[in-house]
Parts: structure tokens; sequence; C-alpha cells
């Protein structure tokens, strides 16, 4: 398996950051608040937040919407040498998508006890069934990213 060509571990906060700036954007626009994007040797070629409220269509997850995005940009769907920053763990539809697209490297926040696809419910991105395993780095700033979601549903409710 190719693995990302170039990542430096102590940049996944900063752009972990960033994915949840995209997340707070999303909140903004009454999108449930996850982000996402994509790094090509640690610089960001793509990025993504919910849209599934303001699109009306169900695919548009903040996952899907950056991996579209960078496979545009390269001109290209395989990005093995990617890595992909999420806030939340990606659901099973995202988890598919993460395979599909051969992503090398996935981070992500908080787990997702409801629908989580890589450690939650299910363990998609490391199942030795399917044919591509990407490296993953689980619950980096969990509670920031958790705390995101938390405060969007309980303004909700309000």
């Amino acid at each position: 398996m190719t693995q990302p060509a170039s990542f430096d571990p102590s940049q996944d906060e900063n752009l972990m950051k960033r994915a949840l700036e995209l997340a707070h954007l999303a909140a903004q626009e009454g999108e449930v608040p996850v982000g996402a994007l994509v790094c090509l040797n640690g610089k960001i070629i793509a990025e993504g937040k919910n849209q599934r409220e303001s699109s009306h269509i169900a695919t548009h997850h903040a996952e899907l919407m950056a991996i579209e995005e960078a496979c545009r940009k390269l001109g290209r769907w395989r990005l093995n040498d990617c890595t992909l920053y999420v806030t939340l763990e990606p659901c099973p539809m995202c988890a598919g998508a993460i395979v599909n697209a051969r992503l090398g490297r996935i981070v992500y926040g908080a787990t997702d006890p409801k629908a989580g696809a890589v450690e939650s419910l299910y363990q998609i991105l490391s199942d030795p069934r399917l044919n591509h395993r990407p490296d993953v780095r689980p619950r980096l700033m969990a509670e920031e990213c958790g705390k995101v979601l938390s405060d969007f549903f309980k303004k909700r409710r309000e």
C-alpha cells in the first residue's frame, strides 16, 4: 500500500483546526457542522463541509465534497498519496468512498457512536476483505470536534 509521500505529524493539529473552521462555517449555514480537507504533501488541495440541507442531496457529506474536489484538481481518482482530515468519524458511505479513492491516510476528530464506520459501529477502513486499508489516526482534537457538534444540536433543541 502506497502511503502519502510526505506528511509531518506535527502538522496534523493545524490541519484539523482548518477542518474545524469549515465545520463552524457549516453550522452558520444551518448544516450539521462537519468539515473535511484533503492534503497532498502537507498542502491543502481540497476542502469540504456538509451541504445536505442547502443542496438537498443526501450524499453531500463533508468528506465526499473534499474527495470529489481533490479528484477534480488532481485529474485522477486514486488519492493514495493524500491525507483526509475530517472532524467526525466517517459514516459507512464516506468510509466506502475513502476505500474507493484509495486515500493513504485518514485523520479524524470525534467518534460517532450512531454512524461511525471506522471504529464505532463498523470497521470498514481496517476490514481485511477490502482491497485497500488506509493508515488511520483517530480522535485528534476529539473534544473540540465533538463540542462543535454538541453545541450545534443543543442550539437546535432550544
